[in-house]
């Protein structure tokens, strides 16, 4: 890789403050880093810099307004329309500046309006990123036979199964949030010459010392860096630098020279390393800081379990186990949530998000509101996912349902087994004025239009075998719409206020519109069966067993609530029931026991 050459030294170094303030720390952007790598192996330039500054001059000469559609890139890359699209349609939901155009511009019109030259050349560039390895397991054979070997590339592809999380019991043997803020730093550390000369315009004068740098071209850094917490607001990029700082509009700055910024920004990501480095260092030699500590599994209701807020970033909802959770947006702090590590849960989580990564969780059912920007499951088994969300990625994963509201075409890659894909089915009070908030059209909705790439991800750092990279990723199969229902938010979730949301806002395919409608009918058998059927205790747990329903059920309370429906939302995911219930109901209400059950409990 040609690395640009050394700037010259600053005449004077600035004292570095002693005790940096978090709204004075560069961090980088984790969302272009998380969300915004492809696994397309063209992307993956050997070396950055020679492919990219012709490639930005060949875009920029065909445009005027330095905007590029997908049939320029397509041609400009020999890659895919499909691929060229998708790198637009990426690079929309990462971008830092939401009065860009590009970014307000509506799904079906995101390759019409274009996105900036300048951005296209960063998140291209960062293609060439490779992700930190997990750390291993510290008894590695113990958990090497956990994990079922289905597939030809198990033991290559999925570092941590679930399964295998479900051991460890933690995301200790994962990177931390310090960890990989680390990890990008030292990235762009060592790349910061080559991206910032992306940006550069010459001046008068031939050579290095003749680029300078805009106003207006510094601020397209703000896709990878960026000072302060972006949750809170953070500092605009050119606020933050003292050569821009205080510009006036009216009177635009004066373009500085290219080593000048790059001396600045290489002193602010060594100050930002040595920061993480003085925050991580006691935690490796003491005990760790509570907010770090990994969150222990929870058995009890929705009131005990609480995310987990990081100083700076998302928060975390993790190690749910058994239980159920609810979270409203007053509950959140900012607009970027990671569901890790829950198991045997249901998850709510009503409230408007830009981000949002579900990981490692297994036979769970996780309801996500309105998302913005981007979601992405990975490593997960047997997980029912219900979102709607401008963009969706899967990676990884085994025996999921999606029930998808999306405008994009939903990303599948990874070593993924038996996944389905289905129409969004839920809603509650204030879905729709949180779709709004999110910019999310309800019309426009590609859950039956997965878009599959490579098995293998260009972007990890893991050794695999040869000719595993030309495979592909198995595809989401529709799910079979006589196995649809929907899935009913019980009342008292809906939302913190009053909402004008009273159905499903996305409209539904004809033969899942006539499979909701049996369903209703075999429903309404079930209402009536149950409204006539007074209990004793022993037939309510009967009942319960018969409905799928955890053992909390058993209780009159929730039993009345089950009277009036508000809680048949649990036996939704098991179209089956409803067809078989009505007579499980009539052996029930009748008092004829069932054969296989043990007759101590009979007489209990």
């Amino acid at each position: 890789m040609t690395d640009a050459p050394d700037p010259p030294a600053p005449s004077a170094d600035p004292d570095p403050p002693s005790e940096p303030s978090p709204s004075s720390l560069l961090h980088p952007r984790r969302e272009a880093f998380e969300y915004g790598l492809l696994p397309i192996p063209k992307l993956v330039f050997t070396d950055p810099i020679q492919t990219l500054a012709p490639l930005k001059q060949k875009l920029a000469s065909k445009s005027p307004a330095r905007r590029v559609d997908s049939a320029s890139l397509a041609d400009a890359l020999q890659i895919s329309a499909d691929h060229a699209k998708l790198v637009l349609d990426t690079l929309s939901s990462v971008l830092h500046s939401d009065s860009d155009p590009f970014v307000r511009a509506r799904a079906d019109e995101v390759d019409s309006v274009g996105a900036d030259v300048r951005d296209l050349v960063l998140f291209l560039y960062i293609q060439s990123y490779k992700k930190l390895l997990p750390r291993p397991h510290k008894d590695s054979a113990s958990v090497a036979d956990v994990w079922p070997s289905t597939s030809a590339f198990d033991g290559y592809l999925s570092a941590l199964s679930p399964l295998q999380l479900v051991r460890s019991n933690s995301r200790r043997f994962m990177p931390s949030q310090a960890d990989e803020e680390a990890h990008q730093l030292s990235y762009l550390q060592k790349h910061l010459a080559n991206m910032i000369s992306l940006l550069a315009e010459p001046s008068e004068g031939e050579g290095e010392e003749s680029q300078v740098l805009t106003i207006e071209h510094f601020e397209h850094l703000g896709l990878l860096i960026q000072f302060g917490d972006k949750e809170s607001e953070g500092i605009p990029l050119s606020q933050a630098a003292p050569f821009f700082a205080n510009s006036d509009p009216d009177m635009p700055a004066v373009p500085v020279p290219v080593a000048q910024v790059h001396d600045w920004l290489l002193q602010n990501i060594t100050t930002a390393l040595e920061h993480i480095s003085e925050r991580v260092s006691p935690k490796e030699n003491g005990p760790s800081n509570t907010s770090d500590q990994d969150v222990a599994m929870s058995d009890a209701s929705t009131t005990l379990a609480k995310p987990a807020v990081s100083p700076r970033g998302p928060c975390f909802i993790e190690g749910i186990s058994k239980s159920s959770l609810v979270k409203q947006a007053s509950d959140l702090k900012g607009s970027s949530l990671k569901v890790l590590n829950c198991h045997d849960s249901v998850i709510y989580i009503l409230a408007p998000l830009r981000y949002v990564t579900v990981y490692g969780c297994s036979d769970a059912t996780i309801v996500l509101g309105a998302v913005g920007k981007a979601v992405r499951v990975e490593h997960c088994e047997r997980v029912h996912v219900i979102v709607a969300a401008k963009r969706v990625c899967i990676a990884n994963c085994r025996e999921c349902i999606f029930y998808l509201g999306v405008n994009q075409q939903p990303l599948i890659v990874g070593d993924n087994h038996k996944l389905q894909v289905a129409p969004y089915n839920t809603f509650y009070s204030q879905l729709e004025e949180h779709l709004a908030e999110a910019g999310i059209e309800v019309n426009i909705n590609k859950w039956d239009e997965p878009l599959t790439q490579g098995v293998v991800d260009p972007h990890d750092s893991i050794s695999h075998p040869a000719g595993v990279s030309d495979a592909q990723a198995e595809s989401a199969a529709r799910l079979d719409p006589d196995q649809f229902t929907n899935f009913l938010i019980p009342n008292w979730l809906g939302g913190e206020s009053a909402g004008s949301t009273k159905d499903n806002p996305f409209p539904l395919p004809a033969a899942y519109m006539e499979s909701q409608q049996r369903n209703r009918n075999n429903l309404e058998e079930i209402k009536q069966a149950l409204r006539n059927t007074p209990l004793v205790e022993n037939r309510k747990r009967e009942l319960s067993s018969a409905l799928h329903l955890p053992e909390i059920f058993v209780s009159s309370t929730v039993y009345r609530a089950i009277d009036t429906q508000i809680g048949l939302s649990s036996i939704f995911f098991y179209p089956s029931l409803l067809l078989t219930l009505p007579n499980q109901l009539k052996r029930i209400t009748a008092g004829v026991p069932d054969t296989d059950t043990d007759t101590d409990t009979e007489q209990d």
